[in-house]
């Protein structure tokens, strides 16, 4: 049929006829729904994943052990950083009155317990097994500052990220608060709770508490402490003086979690800076930005230069004076180290960081399907969960940066295959592996979600709903599927890195949840639903409150959201 033919056969069609034959060519909704049930099978996993898990906890304190093999206690930076959060989390979206009953009491049993005489409100290891206590008989200042740093940066800052204030982000300001209260180590440029260089656990610390430091400044209502605690440790790993540049003195620089976070918490900082220095009082803080940017620079340089392969993933560990690979195996947390790239080009406008950031994304596809990640072993070619938990993390919250970069569009098919062999890894009884790496597994299923959903997210959750959507510049189309009648809200997301966190900007943060379709408190949007009724006006304000609607059984919903000129 020629196109002339076509319109005159459509303009001899009723209205109705009409608006059913544009829905049957309508692919977008088609997507939605296969996203839906992508969504439907991922928070049915961590709704088992978070069952599963507190059925192992232990039953007077109500907290979780480390793994279960050989660690039965609890600590802040295993069980409190990586799996309880998002066990938070899973309940948050999928069974919330499980907070209440659990998980808030899990928060207030941790803050008892694990606090050490002497040492504030830091977290110390707590036994779960045997006679109840903490762990060890002394205090050890790393593994307490260890755990409490990891705690914020993997655990509470992330659950902020998502739930904005609560009880878990008084916690978060507690333990920094009291971190660097009790600061000891000295350096030239003041006390910090912990310092070092190439592969110690000081590295790791000090880049946790850099993170923390450049957001906890703006969700504080910008108090300078923040600022001039994460000052002295940025001059000790950033000015000659310090003697501790990551690329100048560094012997070995790791490229993967447990040591880039130094490279991440000194850019996302700089960021910090950045707009800090912006504001009408912002001298002192735009001096600091212009003092580090050569320092900066010259280590985001250093590691293209020697730090990546021929695709652009980072290897380990390399000896960043020398050049030489020192361990060959490719980061699975190639993401985080990234972000820290993306951002700088953000504020600085270095075109060759983003540059650099597209390269892995534009490669996963063709090199990288069933790759051993992490824990790869002739026995066990693709490695553990953790791996693809956070390479799959890595490639998602640098692929809504560059979403409309054609060059990394394969980077979809990467993802929707690579999802399916993460959650390959979960057991029947819900446990993943059975350590605490378990929450990582949950982490990055709902951030998958919350791609396929743009951000829409809907109470009260229930197995068999099916949640999709697809956006098309700036109209997002939905789908909401029912096997038996249901009754509830659509919830839309916000910009959670201003509301929740007060950030000036959404630079890309380790363990935060990207942003796809965000409504505007302020702005007017036209809901229509497919059948073609009259479109609902709703603001903002009231869609992020939450869309009311009602299911029959076995029927589903496809809606249209737009914004009102």
């Amino acid at each position: 049929m020629n196109a002339l033919r076509k319109i005159l056969l459509l303009a001899a069609l009723p209205s109705a006829t009409l608006l059913a034959a544009a829905n049957a060519e309508d692919p977008a909704f088609a997507r939605a729904a296969a996203n839906g049930a992508l969504v439907q099978e991922g928070l049915n996993r961590c709704n088992r994943y978070l069952h599963a898990w507190l059925a192992v906890a232990e039953p007077t304190s109500g907290l979780i052990p480390r793994n279960l093999t050989d660690s039965p206690y609890w600590n802040g930076k295993d069980s409190a950083a990586d799996n309880y959060p998002f066990m938070v989390l899973s309940a948050d979206f999928t069974a919330r009155p499980l907070l209440a009953a659990k998980l808030l009491p899990m928060l207030a049993a941790e803050r008892k317990l694990t606090a050490r005489p002497g040492w504030l409100r830091l977290t110390d290891d707590y036994n779960l097994k045997g006679a109840p206590g903490l762990r060890q008989i002394t205090a050890n200042a790393e593994r307490i500052f260890f755990n409490s740093a990891e705690y914020v940066k993997d655990g509470l800052l992330a659950l902020t990220e998502w739930l904005g204030p609560s009880p878990w982000s008084e916690r978060m300001f507690e333990l920094i608060d009291d971190s660097f209260a009790l600061a000891t180590v000295e350096t030239p440029f003041g006390k910090v709770p912990l310092a070092g260089a190439n592969k110690v656990a000081g590295v790791e610390v000090s880049g946790d508490y850099l993170q923390a430091l450049a957001r906890l400044y703006w969700m504080s209502g910008r108090d300078p402490k923040y600022l001039r605690w994460g000052i002295r440790l940025a001059d000790t790993y950033l000015l000659p003086e310090g003697k501790n540049h990551p690329t100048r003195d560094f012997a070995t620089l790791r490229l993967r979690d447990h040591g880039c976070e130094i490279v991440s918490g000194l850019c996302e900082f700089y960021a910090s800076l950045h707009y800090a220095g912006r504001l009408p009082d912002g001298g002192e803080w735009a001096a600091k930005k212009a003092a580090y940017e050569p320092h900066v620079h010259q280590m985001l340089d250093r590691i293209l230069e020697v730090g990546t392969n021929a695709d652009g993933f980072f290897y380990n560990d390399v000896n960043p004076q020398t050049g030489a690979v020192v361990n060959r195996g490719i980061s699975d947390s190639w993401g985080y180290v990234y972000d820290a790239f993306y951002t700088v080009f953000l504020v600085d406008g270095t075109s060759a960081y983003r540059e650099a950031a597209v390269r892995p994304l534009a490669a996963l596809n063709a090199r990288y399907r069933g790759f051993g990640w992490e824990g790869a072993t002739p026995a066990k070619p693709r490695g553990g969960a953790d791996g693809y938990a956070d390479t799959i993390e890595s490639a998602l919250n640098l692929y809504n940066r560059l979403v409309d970069d054609p060059r990394v569009a394969s980077a979809v098919e990467w993802m929707d295959v690579e999802i399916k062999q993460l959650w390959s890894y979960q057991r029947p009884d819900g446990i993943i592996e059975g350590w605490h790496g378990d929450g990582n597994f949950a982490r990055t299923t709902i951030m998958y979600c919350l791609w396929k959903t743009q951000g829409v997210t809907v109470q009260p959750w229930r197995t068999d709903l099916r949640l999709g959507a697809v956006r098309e510049g700036e109209t997002l189309k939905i789908v909401l599927a029912a096997s038996e009648p249901w009754t509830g809200t659509l919830i839309f997301d916000r910009p959670r890195h201003a509301e929740n966190l007060r950030l000036p900007a959404d630079w890309p943060r380790i363990n935060q949840f990207p942003e796809w379709f965000t409504v505007q408190r302020s702005r007017n949007y036209a809901i229509r639903d497919r059948t073609g009724s009259a479109p609902r006006r709703q603001t903002g304000a009231q869609l992020a409150a939450g869309y009311s609607l009602s299911l029959p059984a076995n029927a589903k919903l496809e809606l249209t959201v737009a914004v009102v000129p």
